[in-house]
């Protein structure tokens, strides 16, 4: 290849020195600044310096240099997606993504790369869409030049084998039946389904065993041949996009992508592009009756427009969304709440390219707003035709513009990995000066652009996709790759102005302005500059802990608020009720608080463990405005009968479609219920909410709060008065009012969380069947080894294993022995009780052989574990300690931290630095005892739980089991309540108030 054509380069750095006239001086170097190239916009607070480079192989490039950064991480896009796919071989390009991750011709030992990177504090992925295909990775700093290297080998010279190839078939098989059951899936396919054969968008993108081995052995292909012969036609430098995020200089990244990408070959492939759009007349005007999965009713509707992409300045289709989405007074979903026919509704637009687009609005309907359907279509279109008559104005796009301008100067930073994946999608459609804001901030004021997809939105251009299990029995087709049973009727334009007309008369207006703008922010002046939480202020109601943000100096801040109330939790009834009181006052709430949240403050109450959570994050200027708001809808709390049955059958239809959720995600379930002290079977919760009345939750809701404390925690862009001042509102207008039913919560009866103690040397299982007797295929194993009770010198040497162990056990368990695609080892963390657990989801092995190949595992392993060089095990212990060194990104994440340590009861804030002390002093003889007493197969003080749900297809193996006798030492749980009361249970750290075990 010849290398004489030097790379283009446009830098956006701002670190650089400007020069004698004021420009910013270029970085030396032999690559010349391409001439036109337009400065990247970018946040105004954002200090990190940027540079485009295009390389002499046309592989287009972004530097980001970022001083402050602990993470380095780079996302290569390939304009190539599933809509590439040979007609003969869907889910090619997919199963393409998989191989690349094997192995290289310079890195020839298979799972080099995830290896390399899980062991110095990094993680890998892809993903595979339309038109492209996205391969990304983070790593620690000091890695980036040995990460980057093997990254860039597969746009080089991947090694892709026979065998490989025959085995990662099975993994993209088993990732297909794993979603075979999601309703989302199903009906994005469906809707495929009804579009022109002939266009790309109808087609199947994930694969199975089927498009990628059986069928083309059929027809005389060979899977191995067509990949590799797709990889040489669709993979070229010159339709992928790098960028590129470290610590380096501009400079020394560039040197980086130069040294490591220039040999990636450019076959001067021309840009895929696929015109037309996927709908044609047929497609419209029509409805397509789908039975789910899950309980619910679900209506759909879709209309073809022009893509918003093409006049992203002018951003008509945010204008819209935010118009026909909007949730306040007089809005569509305003109406249809109050008529209790909705849950919710969404609208955006989904499922875009260049060349084509659906404008799309999604209504979670209720049992009654099932028969009223054609009212519901018959009041959306009233509503666009409102739109579509009244013009547009320009004062909505201003404060579209506002808010939108705002998140993008102030949005918080995010994870490298995360930002390089935004980024070189981006790069694939926009300009270069656009590919950080992209299309995220309109600035065009245009009527005719709105008014254009407004006039797409009429009855001859819909099609109406509705979704419920009352469909079952009359439906007549099935989707072909995902079994979905449907019907399909003409809706014609004329049958949908006669439920127009037959609608409600019902006040449908625009919204008024947002009252919850920012106005000021300013950062306020703190003089109290620790680094941890202070308490601020304890009364016999609450108590206050304070941290102002030190870190990221942006107009935020964070308030957690932990109503502890005994009675929350004490019985199935009351985890269900208040349950439904939360959701009730975010129900009562939310045409006020809508706008809160679309102007970036974002609130949400939750039960908890010991009572209910208030949480608010966001703009602090108008945080007051709505937290006094939500303090005062709890203090004048009373249960609407209408909103209570509407809440009531959300809370049933959940609990009902707890045994649709995929295996591994009941044995997470499983464990939970047999290892926490105070927790109800879903089944148990389902009975209770069934008879439960609107007059049981208002006699129910003064016993609640009738005994109460408060923790609080206050962070961000606060001062301390504010935060006392918050906290003296709450308890004058929940405690101190004249009439109030809060009452002092005594010091004896705070509530805790506490959690089983196992047997060291027993094995106790619990065997299930898959709750959804749907799923046919699917079993899992959740093998928990649970090792000890928070202690700085165990949680280090438990932390290090996994890190040591995790790739060998996706590459053995997943990789080698193809057990599934869902395979996962990673710590647990009950209160403080910690271990690890290994996850596998499986087609192949029933859970019994799973925990077989999970000990087989531990048994090879330890061989890898003892003959460990002391330079590896250096290596995984610098690469945790940086792990631990890593800085918040966002007041979000430092806040989660230090409640954890607060709500626990641990209060260990420097924690991190603690830890990262006691790494240091780690020898390897130490990490090898711990394996040896732990976790070694058949240690004396281990400690094994293992929760086994049979699949249908397993169901036999699970009959063996109940029926055989537990082996010595082995325990079978055939009731998990005698057998949680029967174990003794670890200690809290939580006491009372000021009485912390510290």
């Amino acid at each position: 290849m010849a290398g004489s054509r030097p790379a283009r380069e446009t830098t956006t750095d701002a670190p650089a020195e400007p020069s004698s006239d004021g420009a910013v001086a270029a970085a030396p170097s032999a690559a010349a600044a391409a001439e036109g190239d337009a400065e990247i916009t970018r946040p105004r607070n954002d200090k990190r310096g940027y540079r485009r480079v295009v390389l002499p192989n046309a592989l287009e490039c972004l530097l980001v240099s970022d001083p402050d950064t602990d993470k380095a991480a780079a996302s290569m896009n390939v304009s190539v997606g599933y809509f590439c796919d040979p007609e003969r071989l869907p889910g090619l390009a997919h199963f393409l993504e998989h191989m690349l991750f094997y192995a290289s011709e310079k890195y020839p030992v298979e799972d080099d790369y995830s290896k390399y990177i899980a062991e110095h504090g990094g993680s890998t992925n892809a993903f595979t869409s339309r038109e492209r295909t996205n391969f990304y990775f983070d790593v620690n700093n000091s890695c980036l030049d040995d990460a980057l290297d093997r990254f860039a080998q597969f746009f080089i010279k991947p090694l892709i084998s026979p065998d490989a190839t025959l085995r990662e078939i099975n993994a993209v098989d088993s990732e297909n039946k794993k979603n075979l059951l999601s309703d989302p899936l199903r009906m994005s396919q469906l809707q495929k389904h009804f579009c022109s054969e002939s266009h790309p968008y109808h087609k199947f993108s994930t694969g199975n065993l089927d498009t990628l081995l059986v069928n083309p052995n059929k027809e005389g292909l060979d899977t191995l041949e067509e990949l590799i012969k797709f990889y040489n036609s669709h993979y070229s430098a010159n339709l992928m996009q790098l960028v590129v995020y470290g610590k380096e200089s501009l400079d020394n990244l560039q040197n980086l992508v130069e040294n490591k990408f220039s040999d990636v070959r450019n076959t001067g492939r021309e840009s895929f592009s696929f015109h037309g759009h996927p709908c044609s007349s047929e497609h419209l005007q029509i409805i397509v009756k789908a039975v789910p999965i899950k309980e619910g009713h679900t209506l759909r509707i879709q209309w073809p427009i022009t893509p918003n992409i093409q006049h992203y300045k002018e951003g008509p289709c945010k204008y819209v969304s935010r118009l026909v989405g909007h949730e306040g007074e007089g809005s569509l979903f305003y109406v249809l709440k109050n008529l209790g026919w909705a849950m919710s509704l969404y609208a955006w637009e989904g499922d875009w390219s260049y060349e084509f687009s659906f404008f799309n609005v999604v209504i979670q309907l209720t049992d009654v707003g099932y028969e009223h359907m054609e009212d519901i279509i018959g009041l959306l279109f009233r509503y666009i035709a409102l739109l579509q008559t009244s013009g547009t104005r320009q004062w909505i796009f201003d404060e579209l513009v506002a808010i939108s301008e705002m998140g993008f100067h102030y949005r918080d930073k995010s994870p490298p990995i995360h930002y390089v994946v935004n980024i070189s999608s981006n790069m694939q459609i926009f300009p270069p000066e656009d590919w950080l804001i992209a299309s995220s901030v309109p600035s065009k004021f245009s009527p005719d652009a709105i008014q254009n997809i407004l006039n797409d939105l009429t009855p001859d251009n819909a099609r109406i996709f509705w979704e419920s299990k009352k469909f079952e029995g009359q439906t007549n087709l099935t989707e072909p790759w995902y079994g979905t049973s449907y019907s399909v009727e003409a809706v014609t334009p004329s049958i949908i102005q006669k439920w127009v007309n037959m609608a409600p008369m019902e006040d449908l207006h625009i919204p008024k302005p947002n009252i919850f703008i920012p106005s000021d922010l300013s950062l306020k002046n703190v003089e109290e500059k620790g680094s941890f939480p202070c308490m601020l202020r304890k009364t016999m109601f609450s108590r206050v802990w304070y941290k102002p943000d030190t870190m990221f100096f942006t107009p935020k801040a964070y308030v957690k608020m932990d109503f502890h109330c005994p009675l929350s939790n004490s019985s199935p009834e009351s985890t269900v009720l208040t349950d439904m009181f939360t959701r009730l006052i975010m129900d009562y709430l939310n045409d006020f608080a809508y706008d809160a949240q679309i102007a970036g403050l974002y609130y949400f109450i939750r039960p908890s463990d010991t009572g209910f959570q208030i949480t608010m994050v966001g703009y602090n200027d108008k945080m007051r405005t709505l937290l006094d708001t939500v303090i005062g809808k709890i203090a004048e709390f009373e249960v609407k009968v209408d909103r209570f049955a509407v809440i009531k059958e959300t809370i049933i239809k959940d609990y009902e479609n707890f045994k649709f959720r995929q295996p591994y995600e009941q044995a997470f379930y499983y464990c939970s219920l047999i290892l926490e002290e105070q927790t109800w079977a879903w089944d148990e919760k389902l009975a209770a909410v069934s008879h439960i009345e609107a007059s049981d939750l208002q006699i129910f809701l003064p016993r609640l709060l009738g005994k109460t404390f408060i923790e609080c925690y206050f962070a961000g862009n606060m001062e301390p008065g504010e935060a006392k001042s918050v906290i003296q509102h709450v308890e004058d207008t929940l405690f101190n009012a004249p009439i109030s039913f809060c009452k002092a919560l005594p010091p004896s009866q705070h509530l805790t969380k506490r959690i089983v103690k196992l047997e060291r040397g027993w094995r106790y299982y619990y065997p299930a069947l898959c709750l959804n007797h749907q799923d046919e295929k699917n079993s899992s194993i959740l093998h928990y080894i649970q090792i000890h009770q928070d202690d700085l010198k165990q949680n280090v040497l438990l932390q290090l294993l996994a890190l040591v162990a995790k790739q060998p056990a996706f590459h053995q368990l997943r990789s080698v022995e193809q057990l599934g695609y869902i395979t996962v080892l990673t710590q647990r963390n009950d209160s403080g009780v910690r271990g690890l657990q290994f996850i596998i989801q499986s087609t192949v092995k029933d859970p019994s052989n799973l925990d077989d190949r999970v000990e087989a595992f531990l048994n090879m392993f330890e061989g890898t574990l003892y003959q460990m060089p002391d330079e590896e095990f250096k290596s995984n212990v610098n690469a945790l300690i940086d792990m631990k060194l890593e800085k918040y990104k966002n007041i979000r994440e430092e806040s989660a931290f230090f409640w954890k340590e607060i709500s626990e009861g641990t209060l260990k804030f420097d924690r991190k630095e603690a830890e990262v002390a006691a790494l240091r002093d780690l020898n390897k003889e130490e990490l090898i005892e711990f394996f040896n007493n732990h976790v070694k197969v058949n240690a004396p003080q281990k400690k094994i739980l293992s929760i086994q749900v049979y699949g249908g297809l397993h169901s036999s193996e699970y009959e063996k089991i109940v029926h055989d006798e537990p082996q010595p030492h082995s325990y079978q749980i055939t009731d998990i309540f005698s057998f949680r009361r029967s174990r003794p249970l670890y200690g809290s750290f939580k006491g009372g108030v000021g009485q912390m075990k510290l």
